[in-house]
């Protein structure tokens, strides 16, 4: 039987009972949710790296997302929120789309 510890989607145990399988699971609190989801962002962000092709790697990405999310919301912010502090980034320091690439800066 193999031991998993880990933080799952929400559908997952279904899914395991469904195939005949009986998950056990409990429900963490909210210290440990935090830091599982933060290990999870990390498995996930390796698997991205690990990603052969652009399909696997928007896969991990979305994977990504999901638990930035989770992770907003269990900050109290909501995903609009996020993506408002987001677009404020975005005007005040701009985005990646020119692919600048800073080597040095020069201070006189």
């Amino acid at each position: 039987m193999p031991i998993h510890n880990k933080l799952v989607r929400d559908r997952i145990p279904e899914i395991i009972k469904l195939a005949g399988k009986e998950p056990k699971t409990r429900i963490l609190n909210d210290d440990e949710y935090m830091q599982e989801l933060r290990k999870k962002i990390g498995e996930e962000y390796e698997e991205y790296l690990a990603a052969e092709n652009a399909v696997a790697a928007v896969e991990e990405l979305a994977d990504m997302l999901e638990l930035i999310y989770a992770t907003a919301a269990a900050h109290g912010a909501t995903p609009h929120q996020l993506d408002m502090i987001r677009e404020e980034k975005a005007k005040k320091r701009g985005v990646f789309d020119e692919k600048i690439y800073l080597i040095e800066v020069v201070d006189d």
